[in-house]
């Protein structure tokens, strides 16, 4: 007869945190690469900056790239942290879920304005 002690743990979703802990490195690394990249193009930038630098800077298709996959990366990164915000400290489902629901919406609403700002350049 076996005897056990204490009550059974069932361990769901394994490597759950490994994968949010690796794409909050990941999206990170990406923005300090942007962040490297922009401050380096206005040191090299002689003159006062004024706005036709800024749309210049943004104006090649090479930097609206690097500058959508930093977007891409930052709402995740975003929605990575809020999330476990809220499933840390707000204890109510309900709650939570319409949290989450208005963190979504918010953070799309962002994506589609970054969007519309960096094609318009």
């Amino acid at each position: 007869m076996a005897v056990t002690y204490g009550s059974r743990r069932t361990v769901v979703g394994a490597h759950y945190g490994v994968r949010d802990w690796l794409a909050q490195r990941v999206t990170a690394a990406l923005m300090a690469i942007f962040t490297l990249v922009v401050l380096a193009r206005l040191l090299l930038t002689s003159g006062p900056i004024g706005y036709d630098k800024w749309a210049g800077l943004f104006a090649g298709q090479g930097m609206k790239m690097l500058t959508f996959a930093t977007i891409v990366g930052l709402l995740y990164h975003v929605w990575v942290g809020m999330r476990d915000v809220w499933m840390d400290y707000v204890k109510p489902v309900g709650v939570r879920l319409v949290l989450q629901i208005v963190t979504i919406i918010y953070l799309l609403g962002c994506a589609g304005w970054a969007v519309q700002v960096l094609w318009r350049v």
